[in-house]
């Protein structure tokens, strides 16, 4: 994975400050376009471009598209899980499965940043580290939530790695590989309606 490379500067925080916010969302928002395609695809110079921005900003905030991409996602999280506040409790099992698949086609749809996920180690003093353990919190936190479970938030989202890896492999075609994942949300919470709707953000 390029982010095992030791020479990249620290990742500089999330700023604060309402104009520096209002860059950093720019810089993510331009980045989604580059997230459906491949990692190496991703060029920092035409991010920085497409989201006015100087190139040296870009890099303090995102020091490789790893960093970028995995930003990206944890963003797109932290949108769905919003989402999934609003929803009342009533709702629970519905709100399960449209947020499952959700993930599932951010996920497939996004080669860049399953690169990023797929290919991501726990290693010490890393940034990269940091970002794919707030990953992993939030997408836990939030199936956790729509499924009253964190054991079966687990086991769903393993299930959606597993099953984005076959799409991606073409092992399964997509809408297997969602049939499978709306059995598991079935099996895995009860509550959960099969006659959900299917929102895409990604």
């Amino acid at each position: 994975m390029p982010d095992t490379i030791p020479d990249h500067p620290p990742m500089a925080p999330r700023p604060s400050a309402p104009r520096q916010r209002h860059r950093y969302t720019k810089i993510l928002e331009a980045a989604g376009g580059f997230a459906r395609k491949g990692l190496e695809s991703v060029d920092m110079a035409e991010v920085a471009a497409r989201a006015d921005v100087p190139l040296g900003t870009l890099y303090r905030y995102f020091p490789s598209p790893v960093h970028l991409m995995l930003a990206l996602y944890r963003h797109q999280l932290e949108e769905l899980q919003g989402t999934g506040r609003t929803t009342a409790a009533r709702f629970r099992g519905r709100a399960l499965g449209n947020l499952v698949m959700e993930i599932f086609h951010m996920r497939v749809m996004q080669p860049a940043v399953e690169q990023c996920l797929s290919r991501g180690v726990y290693l010490p003093d890393r940034d990269t580290t940091g970002l794919l353990r707030e990953v992993d919190a939030l997408s836990e936190k939030a199936v956790a939530s729509a499924s009253g479970d964190a054991i079966a938030a687990r086991v769903l989202l393993l299930a959606i790695t597993g099953l984005v890896q076959s799409v991606r492999n073409r092992r399964l075609s997509l809408f297997e590989a969602e049939e499978d994942l709306k059995k598991a949300c079935a099996r895995l919470s009860p509550a959960s309606e099969p006659g959900y709707t299917l929102h895409q953000g990604a």
